[in-house]
């Protein structure tokens, strides 16, 4: 063990472990999914969970009250979608090319090679600094596979 005091709080910030997530949502015939870390259960009655989404990002745009989105949760060694995801999808690029998923009506798509899935309806939004928080109540959800969800802890507090 270091000895206490040598860390800086940037990196003691870091150290919050979370999951790894891919957040998709759906506006009309238009579909996208992002890569999210910050998500969190946040109450048992109703069961609703949190999402932090950078200000800024059009896929804020679709996920007004009331709008559904579905956090797939990325499995163990599930780097595949962490690569495929991370890099990002602007308006009407295809998001979902080369993957199996699922569309069930007008809901978002669900990743079949996630771990387990949620599917949400957003019930309002926070702003919070550089973030928006997306409070979802959870109408559906299912674990697809066995196993776990990946773990991330990231090196520094103060970026990705």
């Amino acid at each position: 063990m270091g000895e206490p005091g040598t860390g800086t709080f940037a990196e003691a910030l870091g150290r919050i472990p979370s999951g790894l997530f891919v957040l998709t949502a759906r506006d009309g015939g238009r579909e996208t999914g992002m890569l999210a870390s910050w998500v969190q259960q946040c109450s048992f009655d109703p069961p609703l969970v949190s999402a932090a989404v950078r200000a800024g990002r059009y896929v804020l745009d679709w996920l007004a009250e009331g709008a559904p989105f579905v956090v797939n949760v990325i499995p163990e060694g599930g780097k595949a979608l962490i690569a495929h995801f991370g890099k990002g999808f602007e308006p009407g690029e295809p998001a979902f090319e080369g993957l199996d998923v699922r569309r069930d009506g007008e809901s978002p798509p669900v990743l079949l090679a996630a771990h387990a899935y949620l599917l949400c309806r957003v019930e309002r939004r926070v702003e919070a600094g550089d973030h928006v928080l997306v409070v979802g109540r959870v109408v559906a959800g299912e674990l697809l596979h066995h196993g776990g969800p990946i773990v991330h802890v990231r090196k520094n507090g103060l970026r990705y």
